[in-house]
Parts: structure tokens; sequence; C-alpha cells
């Protein structure tokens, strides 16, 4: 008798499991089949460029873009997989620009391409409230700032670029963070936000070195000051909310920018032997300390 129950658990379990994978292949193909798709309308235009009239190009793409939100408002699809449509859709407005801007050559500045598609896609992020497009969008954002900033304020110094994009990131990430806790209909997923915070701090550290070796740049006592900052709040949330991914990105980042330090005092034979010795020393302290934490969290449990 107890065996049955057993089995019938073990079955229950089992078919759980079946159906979570079922439903995980299931968005995974669909998320190929729409990014092979969107892949193959831009090599279709690449290769037929030149044999297509203006209005069949922009026609194409327009009508492409109209079927697909047309799919996202069908009430009878799958939510998840409406969303993943929509963000096809939003690539295919970068499309839309692009080739507007080959045609007419509009000789306009490659931030404007980026800016203006993420302008056009703003109302569909919001509305959809899903993580992959919202990455898509501080792609965006990312990229129009960083080609604004060599296109335009061209004399604009590297380290106040990094601060101000170490800022907006930062900003996205706390802001991610708050709606999460405090608004139960938004889901942002952990991935999205380890993304993010990998992006902040990557752009804290590239511009800190940059401002080691440089320290003619105004905005570096700036860079360092925020970066102090929000690598305390990152330690803090690690340890709170039992997260090692923080407890290692910024060990690491500090790592990287102590190394950098040490060559900007001295660049001979025997820094460069001691900068090894350190990184291995301080890789192995870090990697000790995490299995420990790890180790105590889980007897917490």
């Amino acid at each position: 008798m107890y065996g049955d129950k057993s089995r019938g658990k073990r079955g229950i379990g089992e078919r759980s499991e079946d159906i979570l994978h079922s439903k995980f292949l299931q968005l995974f193909f669909i998320t190929f089949g729409i990014g092979f798709t969107v892949s193959g309308i831009v090599f279709f235009f690449a290769y037929n460029w030149a044999d297509l009239h203006k209005f069949a190009k922009i026609g194409l793409i327009e009508g492409l873009i109209i079927a697909t939100t047309s799919l996202v408002l069908l009430p009878k699809i799958n939510i998840n997989i409406r969303n993943i449509i929509l963000v096809g859709a939003a690539v295919l407005v970068g499309v839309l620009f692009a080739v507007f801007g080959q045609i007419y050559q509009t000789g306009a500045n490659a931030y404007d391409f980026f800016l203006a598609w993420t302008v056009f896609v703003t109302l569909w992020v919001i509305v959809s409230n899903f993580a992959p497009l919202w990455l898509l969008y501080l792609i965006l954002i990312n990229t129009s700032f960083i080609l604004y900033s060599q296109q335009v304020t061209k004399d604009w110094s590297e380290v106040l670029v990094f601060t101000l994009l170490f800022i907006i990131n930062t900003t996205s990430l706390i802001t991610a963070f708050i709606l999460s806790k405090y608004k139960k209909m938004v889901n942002v997923p952990n991935w999205f936000l380890n993304t993010v915070a990998l992006a902040s701090i990557s752009y804290a550290t590239i511009g800190i070195i940059i401002g080691i070796f440089d320290k003619s740049q105004v905005a570096f006592p700036i860079l360092i000051l925020i970066t102090s900052i929000v690598f305390a709040l990152g330690i803090w949330h690690g340890l709170r909310a039992k997260s090692g991914f923080y407890l290692s990105i910024i060990p690491f980042s500090l790592i990287v920018i102590v190394s950098a330090l040490l060559i900007k005092i001295s660049d001979g034979e025997i820094m460069f032997l001691l900068v090894s010795l350190f990184i291995v020393a301080s890789v192995t302290l870090v990697i000790k300390n995490l299995i420990y934490i790890q180790k105590k969290w889980t007897n917490e449990k």
C-alpha cells in the first residue's frame, strides 16, 4: 500500500516536471523560430537589395510589422508567445529604420537610428512588461548614448561617459528591484537583474581603470564615490538576499581595479609577477569564502 502511494507521488512529480520541460521546450523553439525568421528577413533584404523597388522594401517591412503586431492582439495565443512575437516586431522596427535610411540616405548620425528605434518601441516595452523586451530596450538606450557621446559630444571625457552609463544601468537595476518587491503584477526574473548588474559593474570597472591611468579626468572622483556606495549596497544585498552572484562579481571587479592600480605604480617585470600572484591569491580567497558562505546558507536552510 505504501509502495503504491510513493509511486503515485513520484508519478505526480514526474508529470509536473514533464509539463515544465514541455513548456520550456515550446518557448525555446518558438523563440528560436522567431529569431531565425527575423534573421531571414534581414538577409533577404541584404541579398535582394539592388533588385527591389524602394516602395517594395518599405512595404514588405511595414506589412511584416503589422502582421506580427496583429498576432499579438489575438487573445487565444499564450501570453508568453505573444510577448516573444512582440520582441520580433520590435526588432523589425529597427530593420524598417535601417531600410528607410539606406533608401533615402538621410545622412543622420548612427545614434539617431538607435534613438528613433528606442522611442518607437517604448510603448510596446511598457505595455508588455516582458523581461527580454526590457533587456532589448536597455541595450538600445546604452547604444544610443554611447554613439551620441562619440558623434555629438566629442569633448566628453571617457570617464564621464562610463560614469553616466554606470548611473543609467544602476538606476535601472534599482528600479527593477523596487518594482519586483512592491509591485506584485511586475515579474522581474533573476537573469534580467543579474545581466543589468553585470553591465553596470562592468561600466564602473572600465571607467575606474581609465581614470587610474589618466588622473586628469574630472569625473574620476565622482565615479569613485558612486561606485563605492553602489558596491557597498551590492555586498549588503548579496548577504541579505543570500545571493552569491553579487558577492562574486563585486570582489572580482575590485581585483581588476587593484591590479590596474599596481600596474600604474610600476610596469616592470617584478610588478607583473606580483600582480599575477595577487590575482591568483585573491581569486582563490574569494572562491574559498563563497564556498564557505554557500555551505553556511545551506545549513541554515
